[in-house]
């Protein structure tokens, strides 16, 4: 899986959204041009709502349905079952009949909630939900999501208490560029007064989830007990933030397009380049390795790890291999190079590959070790065995090379592979004797046009074309 985000496949609106911002009442014909202000014509669209059923996503679905017939795009429901409540599988049906009324495509997915040690239920469900919906999305569609100014309000506060940068401040945009698609929050400029009245005029009806008054939950706490008080005493305070949060939007904006400048120079592959990022301010630095980090779809480390990152670990000796680790992710030193992983993961089993049947054999995080033909390929086919051992590397493996054995380690490092990736190299064995180390190193009794190969009938098959070549392809991130 690629952690940069990929590029975002449709261009940007020419027209400005603040022109479509803050309707009166939704209509169908707002929503409409505050779509088209966003991502540009909908004529042969098709989007994708985030339908949980609930007052906000049912108001969504209902305002987007006429627009099937006059903006000419298509729509889909798309709605995520947890299985939390015992009461789920009653919404997730109540869900498809709202959609037949509407005659709206429906899908559920059922997307269990696993927890990872410290995470909180709401952060795992939000990851769940979201990785669901971006793999029921067909080529070229959008998803949209109901958020409006309340949500961005509890988003904001919520921030802060959590002592967020402007990257967390500014909230949700209206438009993200998500999962190789655009994550779109078209409702943003209006409040829920205003939903709740559309949902009234369309006689909508919608289910209620009753953990969204566990105030057990930040969210639920802010919005039963905090934010009336605060509306009470500011009534405008939830489309004053907004703006607030425009305006850190323009900002993050500003930053970012000064963090790409500064890591163009220090980028090396995947890598950064240490004596690059070193020779900027404390500021600079924190603002880059943001931005990178992002790139490399992991969470956000908290403040006192990123200035861990951003001094001692930058400044630390050469050959030092520093780590810095938090929630969902790592950073390693390498030398000069900067790397950004997901975190520590179980070496992989054992397994035994028939290269004959399946000459592709498909490894851990998108690797692949595959053993082609080739009449100047340096492996001797006839001499393996019908089923090689691919296994990975323990500690203490020796070769048998042509001057005796050497240390697997020794060949690793030669190569240049950090100490972390070097887990990640396969070994392919003939029994318990490792014969080709991926597509780096063969033992010389299985080479072809070798002392073992070059004469006798064993060299008249190789030259009849019994040869091929191990490739080993890496996988596309470092470690998932």
């Amino acid at each position: 899986m690629t952690r940069r985000q990929p590029p975002c496949p449709f261009p940007a609106s020419a027209v400005d959204p603040a022109a479509v911002s803050e309707p009166q009442s939704l209509t169908s014909e707002w929503l409409g041009a505050r779509l088209e202000a966003l991502i540009g014509p909908l004529r042969g669209r098709t989007l994708c709502v985030a339908f949980s059923g609930g007052l906000d996503s049912s108001v969504l679905l209902a305002a987007l349905s006429p627009l099937r017939s006059r903006r000419r795009l298509s729509v889909r429901a798309l709605h995520v079952n947890h299985q939390l409540h015992p009461h789920a599988q009653r919404w997730a049906d109540a869900a498809g009949a709202q959609a037949r009324r509407l005659r709206v495509p429906f899908e559920r997915i059922d997307a269990p909630v696993v927890r990872r040690r410290g995470e909180s239920l709401e952060a795992a469900a939000r990851a769940v939900r979201y990785r669901a919906l971006g793999s029921h999305l067909r080529s070229g569609q959008l998803l949209l999501t109901a958020h409006h100014q309340e949500d961005q309000l509890e988003t904001v506060l919520l921030a802060l208490l959590r002592g967020s940068g402007v990257r967390g401040l500014c909230a949700m945009a209206a438009v993200t560029p998500w999962s190789g698609t655009l994550l779109l929050r078209p409702l943003l400029p209006l409040a829920r007064a205003q939903l709740e009245q559309y949902a009234r005029a369309q006689a909508l009806a919608w289910s209620e989830d009753p953990s969204n008054q566990d105030e057990r939950f930040d969210r639920n706490y802010l919005r039963q007990r905090v934010l009336p008080l605060i509306r009470q005493r500011w009534p405008a305070a939830a489309a004053t933030v907004s703006r607030s949060a425009s305006h850190l939007a323009e900002a993050r904006a500003l930053l970012e397009q000064l963090s790409l400048e500064q890591l163009r120079a220090a980028r090396d592959g995947e890598a950064l380049r240490v004596s690059v990022l070193s020779r900027l301010t404390a500021a600079q630095r924190g603002n880059a390795l943001r931005q990178w980090i992002a790139e490399r779809g992991l969470a956000a480390p908290d403040h006192r790890r990123l200035r861990e990152i951003a001094g001692p670990m930058l400044h630390s000796r050469a050959d030092a291999l520093p780590v810095v680790r938090w929630q969902g992710g790592e950073l390693r030193r390498h030398g000069d190079r900067l790397f950004a992983l997901h975190g520590p993961a179980a070496p992989p089993a054992a397994r035994f590959w028939d290269w004959r049947a399946q000459p592709w054999l498909t490894l851990e995080g998108g690797a692949a070790l595959g053993l082609v033909r080739e009449p100047h390929g340096d492996v001797r086919l006839g001499a393996l065995p019908p089923r090689l051992r691919v296994s990975f590397r323990q500690g203490g493996e020796r070769l048998q090379g042509a001057r005796g054995r050497v240390a697997l380690k020794t060949l690793l490092q030669a190569h240049g592979l950090p100490p972390w990736e070097r887990e990640a190299v396969p070994l392919l064995g003939d029994g318990e004797r490792i014969i080709a180390v991926a597509d780096l190193w063969l033992d010389p009794a299985y080479r072809a046009g070798g002392a073992a190969g070059a004469t006798g009938a064993i060299g008249a098959v190789a030259a009849a074309g019994d040869a091929g070549r191990f490739r080993w392809r890496r996988a596309s991130s470092d470690r998932d």
